[in-house]
């Protein structure tokens, strides 16, 4: 309810201002100036006068897209008074009520038969009245935008996090809808852009990047009803909890891994093996789970010809004194099974951390082409993965092949807060659940009242990356909640692969290759088969660029 409110307080605002700029302009076409606040009805009427689809009114106060066309609606309502020539139009685009007032309030302000104005397609328009390559531009980044802020999203895989069941360079179609719609909290942004405008670089602060969005309108979290929640095997897209640039949930950095677990299950970890509930995971047939492996080989691996047998698979390489070393970073069993055979291979092993031992996952160090070995001859690793200092929670001793156990809480959990828990449910209270916490003399205040008990408001999951050992996952950055879930993959469009290079490995494939066998074929299906979407693809192309046609073709056959 707080959601629908504070969105009508700002239809309100908008109204008020779109009538205190026009209300005269109304007046001039014929209308009671008292329709130049009512919303909806007001960008109704200035539709009719103009001649475009009267119906587009609907669309000026959704987020992110109302105002686009409001911006559109201003400009027609503009070129009805004249007010044609680009100074003209870009004021009204970036001061739309200060400059329409400007008009609004001036002597000479009258309505004009539009002669050379745009239109968009479809839209019924005079014989002798052109559509303009503006209206043509106009029309699609708002068709597109309602698809891209309502239905489906496109991301990139741009890291190996959950390599060979995703691809690094797979571009997917992520369902909005299936895991409930969750309304957007800025709704005045630039569409099509996550977080930021652009990136100033390494040496600048990422805060300080201009964003992409609008921090001061803001709107409360609210998920629409869905069919389905996150269960256990989902491939899940969500914004990174973690994410330190970013107030707005739906503006933090997206993230996609695998649902290992739901609310009131309990994970763990033991020597890299995942248990669920005391039981060893259960994967689905399309799952490629990889761990990182340490093999010594008297001469040289071919590792080309190892890229063209297996794809990606990131390595370093160095020289020991009895051969070669080599780190893999994500081997499959039966990937690691086929290398053990070659007949180079003395020795290997999978690299799982110390029992005990909190830390993250390391690269290996290497000086002067080598890799370092420490005391008893074993790799040394270094270079963390991540900006995080430590495993979730900070107060445990695990790592990420020892993790757990760690329930994980859901909706309705009353749990215990005291020095002890308090870093796991620490961010649970204060960041995603929006209350002030506080820790003063060991004792625990939440909204200013002391406490040792407190209940969950959301459900939240663990999300961990197929690729165990070159995963920055919720082993890092704790419980993933609900109000983070973005949606579900539907389909890979786009699949190239050496398009982002990977800092973790001595090889890298030379140049860059579409991978046609991956294109419009599900994902998130569990399908070792994939299903193909290439007759979806082929619609929307056939829907989106055929209707102008066969709108010609209709509008010919009435003249006739």
């Amino acid at each position: 309810m707080n959601y629908f409110l504070t969105y009508a307080l700002y239809v309100l605002i908008v109204s008020v201002l779109m009538g205190i700029s026009t209300w005269k302009l109304f007046k001039k076409m014929g209308y009671n100036p008292l329709f130049a606040f009512v919303p909806f009805y007001n960008y109704y009427i200035v539709l009719k006068e103009t001649n475009h689809p009267k119906w587009w009114a609907a669309l000026s106060y959704l987020p992110i897209v109302g105002p686009i066309m409001m911006s559109v609606f201003h400009l027609f309502l503009m070129e009805k008074f004249g007010k044609k020539l680009i100074h003209q139009q870009i004021m009204t685009v970036l001061l739309p009520f200060i400059y329409m007032a400007t008009v609004n309030y001036s002597k000479d302000a009258e309505v004009e038969d539009l002669e050379n104005e745009f239109f968009m397609p479809g839209e019924e328009k005079p014989e002798k009245k052109k559509e303009s390559f503006l209206g043509s531009i106009t029309f699609a980044v708002v068709f597109a935008t309602l698809i891209h802020t309502f239905i489906t999203q496109p991301f990139g895989i741009p890291t190996g996090s959950m390599e060979r069941t995703l691809l690094v360079g797979d571009f997917l179609f992520v369902n909005k809808l299936n895991y409930g719609y969750r309304m957007p909290m800025r709704p005045l942004a630039i569409p099509f852009l996550q977080g930021t405008i652009m990136d100033t670089g390494e040496k600048g602060n990422p805060k300080d990047d201009p964003k992409s969005y609008a921090e001061g309108v803001k709107l409360p979290y609210l998920r629409l009803p869905g069919w389905e929640k996150p269960e256990k095997n989902d491939i899940v897209v969500f914004n990174y909890p973690a994410d330190s640039v970013h107030v707005a949930t739906d503006r933090k950095d997206p993230y996609v891994k695998r649902c290992v677990a739901v609310g009131g299950d309990v994970v763990e970890f033991r020597a890299g093996k995942l248990f669920i509930n005391g039981k060893p995971e259960i994967l689905k047939a399309d799952a490629e789970v990889q761990h990182a492996y340490i093999v010594n080989t008297s001469s040289q691996l071919d590792i080309p010809a190892m890229y063209k047998t297996y794809g990606f698979m990131p390595v370093q390489e160095g020289e020991s004194e009895s051969g070669y070393v080599y780190i893999f970073q994500g081997l499959t069993d039966k990937m690691a099974a086929e290398i053990k055979k070659l007949p180079q291979v003395v020795d290997m092993q999978e690299k799982i951390e110390q029992q005990g031992k909190s830390e993250l996952a390391y690269y290996a160090v290497k000086q002067n082409g080598q890799l370092v070995g420490d005391d008893q001859g074993r790799v040394v690793f270094s270079k963390k993965i991540d900006t995080s200092n430590c495993i979730f929670p900070i107060n445990k001793k695990w790592n990420q092949d020892w993790y757990g156990p760690l329930r994980i809480p859901k909706k309705g959990d009353v749990v215990t807060v005291n020095q002890e828990t308090l870093p796991m449910y620490r961010w649970v209270i204060s960041k995603y659940e929006h209350n002030k916490l506080e820790n003063k003399n060991g004792k625990i205040f939440i909204n200013g009242k002391e406490t040792d008990k407190y209940t969950v408001q959301q459900d939240y999951y663990m999300m961990i990356g197929d690729n165990r050992d070159a995963s920055l996952d919720a082993r890092f950055f704790g419980f993933v909640p609900e109000e983070n879930i973005i949606g579900s993959p539907m389909f890979t469009w786009l699949s190239v692969e050496g398009l982002f290079p990977d800092a973790s490995s001595s090889y890298q494939p030379d140049g860059k290759r579409l991978r046609w066998d991956r294109m419009f074929k599900a994902t998130n299906t569990g399908e070792v088969q994939k299903t193909s979407y290439a007759w979806l693809a082929a619609l929307v192309l056939l829907l989106f660029f055929g209707w102008e046609y066969v709108m010609k073709l209709f509008k010919k056959k009435d003249r006739d």
